[in-house]
């Protein structure tokens, strides 16, 4: 308790004599530095506002046109048209600022300046808003640029060439368009068509026709009024009802986790690391409030929306009985971290100073060495945010709403994010197999109460010194959370660094208070709450069958040379490997964004076409059969581990495809992928659509035998194409399921990718 006295600025006792006040200066000159430093904020978040309130405008740009109109007035050139004096005739006469007859014709003047000037930069907006609207440049292939997408490009990089702020463009973007029912309905049964034989396809056929003639059109104009009015008629209602009206646990069913550099190690020592690592995500926060990120752009012209980025610190996640809230604050100068079954809530400033890395690895290193036990209840606490979200809110409701129960939860839900301070050294051995899977499971739930599953992310710390995130899927997708992390590697890699003894630089301040242990008081009702939501979750993570790999013969190098997408070709291998692991096919769910459109979240690519289907049965119809010792003739059955790197021979029958045959189906079915991915960029994709008019027939109380019929399923397939020669896939089950197995699967799919690039291998010419 001693430092949280020394975090206050005047402390009192009631005497008999009256009130003792007494002052600490030190306090006090915290608390004015950070009143400094939120009011610098402030300021530079109304600078901020107004630069890109006026872009690609500027304060120089009004000043060269009211120069520019001065100037001519006294050329004696009218530029105005008679604007000017009718200006100069509504001023006021007679008094104040308006005596003289050249300060009314100045002033008339930068009045009608900053009007042209504002009619520019509405001019400027709506013409790059309406280029933006053109995708054509996304539909034609790689070196046969149309002359008019040439000329589009010009055009673009000229109204954009200003040097713009993180938000710079949001105003500029186009709304994501509503498709057209009669579009996404021939869209959704050509993407059905291959998973239903003649009787189910002509049964959905005449469902989707019913629809379309007589539900579809009334909720049709409900939605394109929502989009008239709303920034997005998507991204609300799919983070309202996707999301935050869930009442699913958030562990394993919505949270992710990302993982650090599995092939470079910095240092071993666990409170170094953390320390570099949360210097460098204070750093891009800054970065991120004054705007001086760049925004993400396609081809280096085309802006994404960054509307995502808004929310990614000081965030977290309040359950409700109904519905969840998402609690954003405007700053947040501390982080609350969990070691061992305690929570601390440590600084990251000195006043209005950043702590340096060094005092950041002393405070972390303070709480390592704390050996005070947990408080009663403390230990699981946070199990909470990772069982049912209803149990939660009620728990909330009734042991968190008044005090100390209340300011240590308020310490931990208004912290800039999360840190946990794990005793185990999960770590990727490429000798070890199941090391990848292991640190994937730790990150992906840990023991499912070391982690606060409601923040926007958890940093998580081991004991080695690697490090990774669980991140809150709700206030925004993986490409965001993407790019801070490779901003904080970068940082701590290459510009932060370490000693030669593998601790941050420099030299810690001593005499910073230590982290402050947070006091709870949790009766015996609570703890019983505590632990069933415990027991929750430890269901669902132990029913997770997580098979993390990395695929070694070739990566994007060797894909390019097929003259496809690493994207398509991967998501071919995919199918093709669910039908040797499942004799069939499935509806396949990619994920794809619409940040090209204002607030664009993303749209579902549906990876299983009638052209992938018809590519597959060709190569399993004269497949290329593997034989194994003591294994002839092995056609689909899974792969034994202890028999990846033995050499396969292949065969054919006689009766099989050509290899040229085989490679034209491929080409098709790569070409209608990459075909279905645009157009989801583009707004033109199938399920946010069907979605949004779902939504909008419960509001009506309307009953749609089709809409029920739209699901999507899939096997929960991540991968990352991580250079030239290698691709990490990270494959998940359920065990309760028997007719699923992780690694089945993930042996499927290795050899599904060599068996594609097979086809495409050059023999060497003779030396």
């Amino acid at each position: 308790m001693a430092e949280a006295h020394q975090a206050v600025a005047f402390q009192f006792t009631v005497t008999p004599d009256g009130v003792d006040f007494r002052l600490s200066r030190e306090a006090l000159k915290h608390v004015y530095l950070s009143g400094i430093n939120s009011w610098k904020k402030r300021l530079i978040r109304i600078k901020n506002g107004i630069l890109r309130g006026v872009y690609p405008g500027s304060p120089t740009s009004w000043l060269v046109v009211v120069m520019a109109t001065v100037g001519s007035s006294y050329c004696k050139v009218d530029i105005s048209m008679g604007l000017i004096c009718c200006i100069q005739r509504w001023l006021p006469e007679g008094c104040g600022p308006y005596r003289t007859p050249q300060t009314r014709a100045l002033l008339s003047m930068a009045v009608f300046s900053t009007g042209v000037w504002m009619m520019g930069i509405f001019f400027f907006r709506q013409t790059l808003k309406m280029l933006l609207s053109y995708h054509g440049w996304m539909f034609e292939m790689h070196g046969q640029t149309s002359h008019f997408t040439k000329v589009w490009a010009f055009c673009v990089r000229l109204l954009s060439s200003r040097r713009p702020m993180l938000y710079s463009f949001q105003t500029s973007l186009p709304k994501l368009p509503v498709p057209s029912v009669p579009a996404t309905i021939h869209r959704y049964l050509e993407s059905v068509r291959p998973l239903l034989d003649d009787e189910e396809y002509y049964r959905m056929e005449t469902l989707a026709k019913e629809f379309q003639d007589k539900t579809a059109p009334r909720l049709q104009k409900y939605l394109v009024l929502k989009s008239w009015w709303a920034t997005n008629y998507v991204s609300d209602w799919w983070e309202e009802y996707v999301y935050l009206r869930s009442r699913a646990p958030l562990v394993v069913n919505s949270n992710y986790y990302v993982m650090d550099f599995v092939l470079i190690k910095n240092t071993d020592i666990q409170a170094a690391r953390l320390g570099n690592i949360v210097h460098a995500m204070i750093m891009y926060r800054r970065k991120l409030d004054r705007e001086e990120i760049k925004p993400v752009m396609a081809l280096g012209i085309v802006p994404m929306c960054s509307y995502q980025m808004e929310r990614m610190f000081n965030t977290t996640r309040i359950p409700g009985k109904e519905t969840d809230l998402l609690q954003h604050l405007s700053d947040s100068r501390h982080v609350a971290v969990y070691h061992k079954g305690r929570f601390f809530k440590v600084w990251l400033y000195e006043g209005s100073h950043l702590l340096k890395p060094c005092d950041l690895e002393m405070q972390f290193q303070r709480i390592l060495d704390d050996p005070s036990p947990p408080q009663p209840g403390e230990e699981k606490l946070a199990a909470l945010t990772a069982g049912g979200r209803v149990e939660w809110a009620q728990a909330r409701q009734a042991f968190f709403s008044s005090g100390k129960n209340k300011t240590a939860l308020d310490a931990i839900e208004r912290a800039a994010f999360f840190v946990a301070l794990d005793e185990e050294s999960p770590h990727y051995d490429p000798e070890d197999e199941a090391s990848l899977s292991l640190y994937g499971k730790a990150l992906l739930h840990g023991n499912c109460y070391n982690r606060w599953f409601d923040k926007s992310f958890t940093i998580i710390a081991f004991k080695n010194g690697q490090l990774g995130l669980n991140t809150e899927h709700a206030w925004a997708d993986a490409p965001i959370i993407g790019h801070l992390w490779e901003f904080v590697l970068g940082t701590d890699t290459f510009h932060l660094g370490y000693t030669e003894t593998g601790h941050c630089l420099g030299k810690p301040n001593r005499m910073l208070a230590a982290p402050q242990r947070l006091q709870w008081d949790i009766p015996k009702q609570c703890q019983a709450v505590i632990e069933s939501s415990y027991r929750v979750a430890t269901a669902l993570a132990d029913d997770v069958e997580l098979y993390c790999f990395q695929f070694l013969p070739f990566g994007k190098g060797l894909i390019k040379k097929c003259r496809t997408s690493p994207d398509a070709f991967v998501q071919i291998a995919l199918q093709l490997a669910h039908f040797r692991d499942r004799g069939k096919f499935c509806l396949t769910y990619e994920a794809s964004m619409t940040r090209m459109f204002r607030e664009g979240r993303t749209e579902t690519v549906r990876s299983c076409t009638s052209e992938s289907t018809a590519f597959v049965q060709a190569m399993v119809k004269g497949s290329h059969v593997v034989s194994l010792p003591d294994q002839p003739h092995c056609e689909v059955t899974p792969l034994p581990s202890a028999h990846l790197g033995v050499k396969a021979t292949l065969h054919r029958s006689t009766s099989a495809p050509q290899k040229a045959d085989l490679q034209d189906l491929f080409r098709k079915a790569s070409k209608k992928h990459q075909n279905m991915y645009r157009l989801a960029m583009t707004g033109a994709g199938i399920d946010r659509h069907l979605f949004c008019l779902y939504v909008v027939s419960k509001y009506l109380g309307v009953s749609s035998p089709f809409l029920a019929e739209v699901a999507d399923d899939g096997y929960g397939v991540s991968y990352m194409i991580a250079g030239e020669n290698t691709i990490f896939f990270h494959i998940s089950s359920k065990f309760s399921s028997s007719e699923t197995n992780a690694q089945r699967f993930g042996n499927h799919i290795r050899q599904a990718l060599l068996d594609i690039a097979d086809l495409f291998q050059v023999p060497k010419a003779d030396s």
